[in-house]
């Protein structure tokens, strides 16, 4: 329990909050996705419940001071995933819910792709997938070097496992004994040219991270017990490892029509199924959740 989180999860029940916290991630995301029509909305719903969890219970940040040094830094490797990191921002109170008519335009803090200068809480700009995690490495070799108790994580995408750059970069962070450094992986098994088995198989994945030197789970990262397990472990852990968090989701995960789609790597909605969807999710309403 961290007492500079701006969305408080109490001691008695965690679970339920978070998950009001996912709820409301998730539709925070559709109703950007909303303006402009279209958008990265399958990772978005995918995603929503590790970034619950990130932002409802692990990290430690000050919504009022995003640039505060004792925060935890939360990297997104993965740009195309900003609209998903956007609605954590709004639910954590670092973003204004009134920005989210804007997702997208011109002059927006909340362009398409994640950019750090415009937006606060964003830490890097990424999109340029495979880098991410050579920016978290020396990130979190500068804060030891200063003797700040941060922890970094990189949340990226499956499609960055094609990558050498992040192999190099997960060389690197366990020859440093970089214990600060949380990795964070969406295997939702969509990749813009197609499945990673078809475009590059990267299993067995925890046979590869284990021999890269890593503290290695693998989850279901829509099952909120598990993932909250997960990122608990990952802090705890007394060992000198770099940690992996990777997490098996769903694209489009709480709207079946979404989870149904063949290809939903970058969705396009027609206007009526907006409404149907945010119903959809509406009826999954967990107690106590406000909309």
């Amino acid at each position: 329990m961290k007492s500079d989180h701006a969305v408080l999860v109490t001691q008695s029940s965690p679970l339920s909050a978070l998950q009001a916290t996912a709820y409301r991630i998730r539709r925070f995301a559709l109703r950007m996705g909303e303006v402009q029509g279209q958008g990265y909305i399958g990772q978005a719903l995918g995603w929503a419940d590790v970034l619950a969890v990130a932002y409802g219970h692990a990290l430690n940040f000050r919504a009022d001071d995003p640039h505060w040094d004792g925060r935890d830094r939360f990297l997104l490797s993965h740009g195309h995933y900003a609209i998903a990191l956007y609605a954590a921002l709004i639910e954590a109170g670092i973003v204004a819910e009134t920005d989210l008519e804007t997702y997208g335009s011109d002059d927006s803090r909340l362009p398409m792709s994640g950019m750090a200068m415009y937006t606060p809480g964003m830490e890097i700009s990424g999109g340029s997938l495979g880098q991410g995690l050579s920016i978290a490495v020396g990130m979190a070799l500068a804060l030891r070097h200063k003797r700040n108790a941060a922890f970094v994580y990189n949340s990226m995408s499956d499609g960055e496992l094609d990558e050498g750059a992040t192999w190099e970069a997960a060389m690197a962070a366990a020859h440093h004994g970089l214990s600060n450094l949380i990795c964070l992986v969406d295997l939702n098994q969509q990749q813009a040219d197609g499945t990673p088995s078809t475009v590059m198989n990267f299993e067995p994945l925890v046979d590869k991270w284990t021999a890269f030197g890593w503290h290695v789970q693998r989850i279901d990262g829509n099952d909120l017990p598990a993932v909250l397990m997960a990122f608990d472990t990952a802090r705890a852990w007394s060992g000198p490892q770099p940690r992996v968090i990777l997490c098996d989701t769903l694209m489009g995960k709480g709207v079946p029509f979404l989870e149904a789609r063949e290809k939903n790597h970058f969705i396009r909605v027609d206007p009526p199924e907006w409404q149907a969807a945010l119903a959809i999710l509406d009826g999954q309403q967990p107690e106590g959740a406000n909309a």
